[in-house]
């Protein structure tokens, strides 16, 4: 049975591959509903029991479909912070797939960092890019999201 209050939306363009498996496993344990959303340019083998979402793959269109069909109280697993700044006013809980979550008085300087670096590229300087995904990043982002869930099926 589908916990049919709380929706967790998945900006699934760049979601690493384990990040996905393990959103989709604590998602199936407590029966609520998630959605990928992807661009056709990033399709793949749906899984089962999974709502997937194709939008089209101009810039943007993936966040633009999340913005809009998420509500307060939902969950959202996005790596773009621009996404991220949007949906934290708005009441989602908003996850990193290095399994932190967005805090609202964080958004400015997270944004002000993304556009100094954004800055530097367009100058032609190189900027350090994310380091690589580990797999203590998805344990603590497994830990993260299952307590999260946990949290939301006791209220429930």
């Amino acid at each position: 049975m589908l916990n049919s209050k709380v929706k967790v939306w998945v900006d699934g363009d760049a979601c690493p591959a384990p990040i996905k498996k393990a959103i989709i496993e604590h998602c199936r344990e407590i029966g609520v509903q998630v959605f990928f959303v992807i661009s056709y340019a990033h399709y793949t083998d749906p899984a089962p029991g999974v709502e997937w979402v194709l939008v089209d793959s101009n810039r943007e269109e993936v966040d633009l479909y999340v913005m809009n069909h998420s509500v307060k109280g939902d969950i959202a697993v996005t790596q773009d912070f621009g996404l991220a700044s949007i949906l934290v006013p708005k009441g989602v809980v908003t996850f990193h797939p290095r399994g932190f979550i967005y805090q609202e008085e964080e958004m400015e300087k997270i944004l002000f960092e993304r556009y100094i670096s954004g800055k530097q590229r367009r100058a032609g300087k190189r900027t350090k890019g994310p380091s690589k995904f580990r797999e203590s990043d998805l344990e603590r982002f497994s830990e993260q999201f299952q307590k999260l869930l946990s949290n939301i099926e006791g209220l429930h």
